[in-house]
Parts: structure tokens; C-alpha cells; sequence
């Protein structure tokens, strides 16, 4: 879809306003994360966000079957690629989604028009990376969701197969559009959308041991068997083991493989030029709460909530305030990281898991790219 160029410019604002207006509605954290990146590409990140979060509300939604799911994924994704009109996607998917669905998911639903006539402003360049990751991720995800349980996942290679499909799918993304705003980063592309999954998975895997009993309320559980083969012990019984030793050695296990991918996710964040402020800030501010819910569940293994484990507000405010002042050092920010994972456990994925995230991100690109 190309932009159409006889189209006022106050729609084109008109169009913006909606996004910003939006975003708060779908999610908090990125709507204050966003807004530090360059205007330009804080426009396109945020786009490709309410593009991502279009794709979970069909694949999230109760009242819709298996089948309609994957029917409105790829009339999504034809949508996105400008060979479908979003209107009469937009009425029938809004006439059959839940009474559950929250009202800005109604709302962005209802506007998928005006997300879209955003995304059709941007370059090539741009909307191949978005294109590239909601294709991924509409074809990948359902995967996951459809056959989720309390058993939890198969091994670590399966984790990180489903932390490619929700979380590293969009660390590529990302690199894509660091690299047209900053073009002096294509030449280490490469280093970069590998490291790039590895700081999805790794933000991804933090969410997961964070959101464990959450996930159970809903019926779910993404821990990988194998890490919790030991004895007796099965997920599904979780209420009942959760205070065990095998749990306890799991669960440190897990934390020790986050805290190395979170490692690569500083490693990829020294990748992007010290003038770059704004895209700096994104990443590391990140990667630091991340470290610091490491630390919390570290520290206490048999919580019973996501609650006994989030991040306060003034250990927020403190880790913002302390990365502000270390962005422009490579070293001092290597130095703030090791100080904030202190007593962490450190513990390789494995060849196998790294095998099979290099594979799942090859996988994509050969998808998003025939």
C-alpha cells in the first residue's frame, strides 16, 4: 500500500493523534518507552506495536474458534501488506469479538483503518520490517497459544522457539528499523539480529517466571518440562511442589539462563552508536528492570504472586535515573549491569536452544523474505 499523497496532511495528523492516544490504553509500559526514541521512529515503533497487539486480540479472544483465528490472521497480514482493505475487517472482527475484550481493544480494532494509514506513510524499508514481523508472528504464535496447558512446554529448545515467535521476532524488527534511522548500524546487522533475539528471549523469559501464577489463573503455564524432571515433580501439580528443592533448582536454572541472555541484550545495546540516546535509553532501561525482577524472584523462589516480586516505583525511578547517567559508557554501563545482577546465578542456554533459536530466526527471515 502506497501512501496516497493527495490526502490532507491534518488527516495524517489526525491519524498520529489516535496512536499516541491509544497506546496508553494497550499498554502502559510501552507508552512511556516509546516516546523516548526519535520522534521519527518512535512514530514507527508505535505503529508497529498497535500491529502486534491487533494480532494478539484475534488470537486472545475467547468467543472466536480456531478456525476464524487463523482466517483474520491472514486477512491481517494481506491487510499490513496493502492487498486488502482493513474496513470490512475491521466491522466483522469487531461484531464477533467477546463482551470480555476490553474497550481499547474494541477501540483499536474498530480503527485498524487508521493504524493502517499510518503504517502506509512509512518507507519500504519500514513497512517490510513490520510486514516481515507480524507475518512471523500470525503465523508462529497461534502454534503456542492453541495447545497451551498447565504441563508447561516440552524443553528449552520449545521456550525458545515461542520466545522467537512472541518476543525475538520483534528484537529483529526492531534492528531492522534502528538500522534505516541509523544507517552506520548495517554494517553489523548481523551481530545484531542475532543478539537481538537473544534480548527478546530474555525479556520474554523474565515475564514468564514473573507472570508464573498469573498464568496458571488462566490455565497456562510456559516453563519448559525438562528443566523439572527430577523425581516426582510435574507443572501441573505446581500448588503442590512449588516449595520443593526440584522446583527451587529449576527455577535458579531458568534465572541463570535469563541473566545470560540479558547479558547479550547489553551486548547488543553497545552495538548502537553513544549519540543515540533515545534508542539507547529504550534498551537499557529494559534490560535493568529485567535484571532487578531477576533478582527479586532469585531471592524469593517459592512466591505465590506476581505481586511479591514486581519491581517497586523507587527501584524504577533509581534504575532510569542511574542508566540516564551511564548511557554515554560502554564500560560504565557493563560495571551498573554487574552491580545490579549481583548473586545472580549465570548459565548458558545450551548449544541445542541456541541452535534452535538461530534456526527459528532464520526460519523468519527466509518467511519474511521468498
Amino acid at each position: 500500500m502506497k501512501p496516497t499523497k493527495s490526502r490532507p496532511i491534518v488527516e495524517s495528523l489526525t491519524d498520529l493523534q489516535y496512536q499516541a492516544r491509544i497506546l496508553p490504553g494497550v499498554s502502559r509500559t510501552f507508552a512511556l518507552t516509546i516516546p523516548i526514541l526519535p520522534k521519527r521512529l518512535a512514530e514507527v515503533v508505535a505503529n508497529a506495536y498497535l500491529l502486534c497487539r491487533l494480532a494478539d486480540t484475534i488470537e486472545d479472544d475467547v468467543d472466536l474458534d480456531n478456525e476464524q483465528k487463523s482466517g483474520f490472521h491472514r486477512r491481517f497480514v494481506a491487510i499490513v501488506r496493502g492487498e486488502e482493505a482493513p474496513e470490512p475487517f475491521a466491522e466483522e472482527l469487531s461484531s464477533l469479538l467477546s463482551s470480555r475484550a476490553l474497550a481499547d481493544e474494541r477501540d483499536l480494532v474498530a480503527c485498524t483503518a487508521t493504524v493502517i494509514r499510518v503504517t502506509a506513510r512509512f518507507s519500504a524499508a519500514e513497512r517490510d520490517a513490520l510486514t516481515r514481523c507480524i507475518s512471523i508472528m500470525c503465523a508462529e504464535m497461534p502454534e503456542f497459544q492453541r495447545r497451551r496447558s498447565l504441563s508447561g512446554l516440552k524443553d528449552m529448545d520449545e521456550m525458545a522457539r515461542y520466545c522467537y515467535a512472541v518476543a525475538g521476532v520483534v528484537g529483529e524488527m526492531l534492528t531492522e528499523l534502528f538500522c534505516v534511522h541509523c544507517p552506520e548500524l548495517k554494517s553489523r546487522r548481523g551481530e545484531m539480529m542475532r543478539l537481538a533475539v537473544s534480548f527478546g528471549q530474555g525479556l520474554q523469559m523474565t515475564n514468564i517466571l514473573k507472570d508464573i501464577w498469573d498464568d496458571r489463573e488462566a490455565l497456562t503455564c510456559w516453563l519448559p518440562r525438562s528443566v523439572f524432571a527430577a523425581g516426582e515433580f510435574r507443572l501441573e501439580r505446581l500448588d503442590e511442589f512449588h516449595d520443593t528443592e526440584t522446583f527451587r533448582v529449576g527455577l535458579n536454572e531458568l534465572v541463570g539462563i535469563a541473566h545470560q541472555h540479558l547479558r547479550d541484550a547489553l551486548a547488543y545495546t553497545s552495538c548502537i552508536p553513544a549519540r543515540e540516546i533515545g534508542i539507547r535509553k529504550f534498551c537499557v532501561w529494559a534490560i535493568g528492570l529485567a535484571v532487578l525482577t531477576l533478582r527479586k524472584i532469585h531471592a524469593q523462589p517459592n512466591f505465590t504472586s506476581g505481586q511479591q516480586v514486581k519491581i517497586s516505583r523507587r527501584s524504577v525511578k533509581a534504575t532510569v535515573l542511574a542508566t540516564n547517567l551511564t548511557l554515554g559508557s560502554d564500560r560504565a554501563l557493563r560495571l551498573l549491569f554487574a552491580l545490579a545482577a549481583t548473586g545472580l546465578p549465570l548459565k548458558s542456554a545450551g548449544s541445542a536452544a541456541a541452535g534452535q533459536l538461530n534456526a527459528a530466526s532464520q526460519e523468519g527471515m527466509d518467511a519474511g523474505h521468498p
